[in-house]
């Protein structure tokens, strides 16, 4: 997510809790759907270099923070059943 500026990170960040909220079948606000988004942005940083991957541009951004959030809204749904 380098060379965004902040209001850019959060946009990217607000698209990819949208899109992950979509694919979950899930209805959150707004403001849910950017914090998921926005620690997406940094799950899918970590797990795609963790696989030695990257992706560049604004719709590189967008797909990472999108697994990146998919994948946070899997782990908050695990962790939900369970307690």
């Amino acid at each position: 997510m380098e060379g965004f500026g902040w209001i850019s990170f959060l946009i990217i960040g607000l698209i990819a809790g949208w899109i992950a909220e979509k694919v979950m079948k899930r209805s959150d606000g707004l403001l849910t759907n950017l914090i998921v988004g926005v620690i997406g942005a940094y799950l899918g940083a970590f797990l795609f270099s963790l696989l030695g991957l990257g992706a560049s541009g604004f719709i590189g951004a967008v797909v990472v923070a999108t697994i990146g959030a998919i994948a946070l809204l899997l782990i908050v749904g695990l962790v939900r059943r369970k307690t």
